[in-house]
């Protein structure tokens, strides 16, 4: 008895296990709890294709337990021979048919929604006063951080994308160095960015952000890129349209704010002295920076995407950006004052474009 136990003990741990972790899926992370349109459709077809194969298994489980009853040899005898099934016409049909089926009810869905989800035509459209008709926005993903361009409003950001709900958003997406790969779990299905060419989709933002968790949807890099590959996270946080619109306007309200190495704020004049040839602090320009921009570091809720945003954690980066993410392009400043760096943190937590 202990025996037969025990032998189904392994079985029993797994399935209790898949129970629970069924239950761990975070809305602002998990593909199972979509918050948007393409994420939807997306999880529409995960069921439908879970569904046919589940039946296919509970198809084959009853017609093998079926048989193992029905023609065991304790019941039959030793002696017993089945009927010859060879040739049916019947059997053979059925056996045929069926799969054919299955394949077609998922084939259809599948080629109709690879075309729809994959058709950015709608990208180039304007309006009559030739302004476009959607948002479009330029992702650069980098070692390891991610750039985010606003080319109708002439703005850049970092490390947040920032978006507003219920319309289309499309994303023209490309790497700076290797292949990297663009992906917001709860929104959509991941697009690969390429150093040699442009890849282009689209996604629907159906909630705000603001109830969530952390006020933020996660982003993830899904294409190992190298040693910080699992830490290449970004945030997106997503607005209502006249929000988004009122975050657009403070962000141009940021052009004049550049770093002045004689400024009477230690924190402003040491970040000009040892940073500013790679990080901006305005919002306004063009992409292209060798470092994320800074102008809305304040509003962000991780420093280097992951760590806590604290002033701490500001310092320890600065000091040492390989002991936290090993391979990234910043150089250390460990010969910065402690003043020097508390001036600095100080400083970039101030850089802020929200209420």
């Amino acid at each position: 008895m202990m025996k037969g136990l025990k032998k189904w003990r392994f079985p029993a741990m797994l399935a209790a296990l898949a129970l629970v972790l069924s239950g761990c899926g975070e809305e602002y992370l998990s593909t199972l709890r979509p918050a948007g349109e393409v994420g939807q459709e997306q999880f529409n077809l995960l069921i439908l294709t879970s569904l046919i194969m589940l039946l296919v298994i509970i198809v084959v489980v009853v017609i093998y337990v079926a048989a193992l009853f029905k023609f065991r040899r304790s019941k039959l005898g030793e002696d017993h021979m089945p009927d010859d099934v060879e040739g049916s016409h019947k059997l053979e049909f059925i056996w045929t048919a069926v799969p054919i089926l299955l394949l077609l009810i998922i084939a259809i869905p599948t080629v109709y929604y690879t075309y729809k989800l994959g058709d950015v035509s709608a990208m180039e459209k304007t309006n009559d006063d030739g302004d476009p008709e959607h948002l479009v926005v330029d992702v650069t993903a980098k070692l390891y951080w991610w750039e985010f361009e606003y080319p109708e409003y002439g703005i850049v950001t970092a490390q947040e994308l920032v978006v507003p709900t219920g319309e289309k958003v499309f994303f023209n997406l490309k790497a700076a160095d290797v292949k990297h790969s663009f992906w917001i779990p709860a929104i959509g299905g991941k697009m690969d960015t390429n150093v040699d060419n442009l890849n282009k989709f689209y996604l629907v933002f159906d909630k705000e952000s603001k109830d969530l968790k952390d006020g933020v949807f996660y982003g993830k890099c899904a294409e190992l890129c190298g040693p910080s590959h699992a830490l290449m996270d970004f945030k997106v946080k997503t607005l209502n349209r006249d929000d988004f619109d009122n975050w657009v306007a403070s962000m141009k309200d940021t052009e004049n704010q550049v770093a002045d190495k004689d400024s009477a704020d230690a924190g402003e004049a040491a970040f000009a002295q040892s940073c500013i040839g790679c990080h901006a602090t305005s919002a306004v320009g063009a992409s292209g920076a060798a470092g994320p921009n800074m102008a809305t570091f304040g509003d962000r809720n991780r420093v280097a995407g992951y760590l806590d945003h604290s002033k701490e954690n500001i310092v320890n980066w600065i000091q040492d950006p390989q002991k936290y993410k090993p391979g990234n392009l910043m150089p250390a400043f460990d010969s910065l004052s402690d003043e020097d760096l508390d001036a600095i943190a100080d400083y970039l937590l101030g850089l802020k474009v929200e209420e």
